[in-house]
């Protein structure tokens, strides 16, 4: 059963169960490698989730070279639109939920392209957490990342390895110092002629991306001028454009000058707050990062 799926334990738990229990609970964490898990089972008790995640990239660290290079080596390229049977169910969500394992025929080309390219001038897969990346943001990063040296693309790979595998512990395993692995997006909506916080707006959501444009949700406002929930929380945020849409010819009536009010800006930060306020009368409005 892929880590994702299994019911979350206490760090306190956790550091007192038997070596083969911990190693069975965090075995596929990183992937195909739980030799990791069975390293970091000998510097119990861990005082934080940091602090377990830390011993584990250190046990990846520290491997023999010839290990470090099969365990780099076998994770998964991007882009397969065959449901494989020799990656963890954790990979097959984390691409599926980004729909890497349905692509067009262009798409799938592109991304084979680029994954051949990768592995002959590194010999080891493209790596990169994808739960942080919009497609568009995943093909930037390939291209970006293949104008590296062979060093530097190590680094990468180990990085990104980093980024996956504490949001998989993190979904495992809860206590003392969980580091931070979420970003939220919310906005508000100000009415400056009246001075007060602007009800029932409707607001659409779309990611903007190089070939397509996908509606992620629609809300409306409530009493404060605020949607009831973040635009998007519970996770890290995808790297990308995005476009806010407040639909205020709808609350000003017919008469306004003003209608939809797009707003387009970008996520660089995927565990950081965005906050998109929208100050806004009948004739101008004025946007800004907030906090």
């Amino acid at each position: 059963m892929g880590t994702m799926e299994t019911a979350p334990l206490t760090l306190c738990e956790l550091n007192a169960l038997p070596a083969p229990a911990f190693v069975a609970a965090l075995g596929e964490v990183f992937e195909h490698a739980a030799w990791v898990a069975e390293a970091a089972a000998q510097g119990r008790p861990y005082p934080t989730v940091t602090a377990l995640h830390d011993a584990m990239m250190q046990a990846v660290r520290q491997a023999p070279p010839a290990q470090l290079r099969a365990f780099i080596g076998g994770h998964p390229e991007l882009g397969s639109r065959v449901r494989r049977t020799d990656i963890t169910q954790d990979s097959q969500a984390e691409q599926g939920g980004l729909g890497l394992d349905q692509l067009s025929a262009e798409e799938f080309d592109r991304f084979s392209r680029l994954n051949a390219a990768y592995r002959e001038k590194f010999g080891f897969p493209f790596i990169v957490c994808v739960r942080r990346h919009t497609r568009d943001s995943i093909l930037r990063e390939f291209e970006r990342r293949l104008a590296h040296d062979t060093n530097a693309e190590h680094a990468a790979a180990l990085h990104e390895i980093g980024l996956i595998t504490r949001l998989r512990l993190v979904a495992l395993v809860g206590g003392p110092g969980v580091p931070v692995t979420t970003g939220w997006l919310s906005t508000h909506v100000l009415d400056t002629v009246t001075g007060r916080p602007a009800p029932n707006v409707r607001i659409t959501l779309h990611e903007v991306g190089h070939s397509a444009r996908s509606l992620l949700m629609e809300t409306r406002t409530n009493a404060d001028g605020r949607t009831d929930a973040p635009l998007i929380s519970g996770g890290p945020l995808r790297a990308g454009t995005y476009e806010l849409t407040f639909h205020m010819g709808d609350y000003f009536g017919g008469a306004s000058f003003i209608g939809d009010v797009p707003i387009r800006f970008s996520i660089t930060e995927p565990e950081s707050h965005y906050h998109v306020p929208l100050l806004v009368t009948p004739w101008s409005y004025t946007t800004y990062r907030g906090s």
